[in-house]
Parts: structure tokens; sequence; C-alpha cells
């Protein structure tokens, strides 16, 4: 086939379509009510990347480092002293690196009662993976994450959400009861690979509700930060309450290391106050909330 044919306006029906249907969104898992009679669900979840933004790359920047470490030092002790002031349990996915730099951390975690969950062995990007290493990376992650917090982790948000073609197959392999990379839909729902349902539960993400799409800054390649915390707290309240409206499900994304700042985390404080106020809401895991929308979806 030459370069031309190879051109996708020229790719056969069974082609594209092949490509399209090999993850797909299934059923909707979104409950008639959630747990305990809750009119909304909500999943906060914080990206612990730390230094392996930089390490990912075969980076050796301090500067971008230091800025990892802070979400060590400051980042994930104010995250959890807002989660704590609110009774409010969260999922935080911790690459593996990380949580063999930090296990502390990774041990007050759990102890107060939050989720680790699958998110890489070095943050990496597995669609430059061949299978057997995704595989290789993603079970040693795993592994890890267990001898590290002796819990075994039941999900995975795929390192900046790059979900490859073995991805699923690798998910299914390690028995996970949910994914929480994918965006088809703003509630719960069923994964599918080629037409086979999985029994995986998609807990699905947007770029709308993460924190790093706004205050990302990187010094060399004019990336900076544009938008004013007051404005990231408005789309963020406004993605909720749409989802009470529904009755439907909200997930919201952040970093340590980028919310974690003292003009930042009020973002995160003052959220939780609009969202606690309400007392038909059901703030929890997305491992409690995934196996909820699982026994009421069999």
């Amino acid at each position: 086939m030459n370069d031309v044919n190879a051109q996708p306006w020229t790719w056969p029906e069974e082609t594209w379509r092949t490509k399209v249907d090999h993850v797909r969104a299934g059923r909707s898992m979104k409950p008639a009510k959630w747990k305990n009679g809750a009119r909304c669900a909500v999943a906060l979840s914080f990206d612990s990347d730390h230094e392996t933004n930089e390490l990912r790359d075969g980076g050796k920047s301090i500067g971008r480092m230091s800025q990892g470490q802070y979400g060590n030092r400051q980042g994930v002790p104010r995250i959890l002293n807002a989660l704590a002031k609110h009774n409010a349990k969260a999922t935080f996915f911790v690459p593996a690196v990380a949580a063999l730099l930090y296990p502390d951390e990774q041990k007050r975690v759990v102890a107060e009662g939050h989720e680790v969950g699958i998110h890489g062995w070095i943050h990496e990007l597995n669609s430059q993976l061949p299978y057997e290493v995704e595989r290789d990376l993603m079970f040693r992650a795993a592994d890890t994450l267990e001898q590290v917090t002796g819990t075994r982790p039941v999900g995975m948000r795929t390192p900046s959400w790059d979900f490859s073609p073995d991805t699923l197959r690798i998910e299914r392999e390690l028995g996970l009861l949910y994914d929480s990379s994918l965006m088809a839909d703003d509630d719960p729902y069923e994964l599918v690979e080629k037409g086979e349902p999985t029994g995986i539960v998609e807990l699905p993400v947007e770029w709308i509700r993460d924190d790093a799409v706004y205050f990302n800054m990187h010094r060399f390649n004019g990336l900076r930060p544009h938008t004013p915390p007051t404005a990231v707290f408005d789309i963020f309240l406004r993605e909720f309450e749409r989802a009470y409206e529904e009755g439907g499900l909200f997930l919201l994304t952040m970093h340590p290391h980028v919310t974690g700042y003292r003009s930042r985390i009020w973002i995160l404080e003052k959220l939780l106050e609009e969202i606690t106020r309400r007392s038909d809401v059901w703030i929890a895991t997305h491992a409690e909330i995934a196996a909820f929308v699982k026994a009421e979806c069999p």
C-alpha cells in the first residue's frame, strides 16, 4: 500500500470501524439513586505525580523535581486537612515511583480512609509502549502500591489519561473493578472491548474538571498559567451544580503540586463547603462508587 492509499480518508469502512470499536462506552451505569438515597455522587481525585512528571521523560531538571517535591511537602498535607475538615473521602492516584519516594505519605492517605489507585510506574505514556512493557509496568505498579499501603488497588487512572490499544486488556488481566481515564460520558458506564462487555466500570474524567489545564507552567515551552483561582472555582462549581441537578456523578481531578499552593487550595476548600452544605450528596472514593454502581447494575 502506498502512502497516499494509507491516508485515513482512503481507509475502507472496516478499518475505521475497527479503530472506533476497539474500546467503547457500553451501557450507562448511572443508578436511579445513589447510596442512602443521595441525589448526587462526588468523586474527588488527586493525582500525586510528584517528581515523576520530570522523570518520565528522562528529565533531570532540579527545579521541576523540586516542584514535584512541593506536592509531597505542602500539597498533600493541605489536601488531607481540607478533606478531614469536611469528613470527605477521596482517591489518590499514585505512580509507583512516587509511592516508593514517599511511602509515609501513602500510608497516611490510607490511614485517613482514602483510596490509593494505580497511576503507572513512572508516569509513562502507555501509547508509546509495546504490550509486554505496559503490562509489566502495570503489574509492578499494582504490586508496589500493595506493598506500600497494605491494600491491593482495584482501580486505575492511566498517566496523562493516555490509554493504549492494550490498556483495557491489561486492566482485565489485573482483575480491576474500574478505570478512570476516559471521557465518553459524565456518569459511570461499562467499558466494552471489541464489542464485548468487560464488567469494568468507567468513572469518566474530563479536562474541564482538571486543575492542570488552568494552572500548568513550563519555563521553556511558553506554557503559562492564565486562569485565576476564582474562575476555576466557578467552572468546577457549575459542573457540580449540573451534576446535582441531573442526579449524576461529579468527578474532579486535581494535583497536589498544582492545587496545593496557598492561593489555590482555597478552590478545594470552598468547593467542599458548597458540596457538603447539601445533605443529599454522597462523597466517596472511586472504588466505593464503582462497587455501588456495579451492584446496582448487575
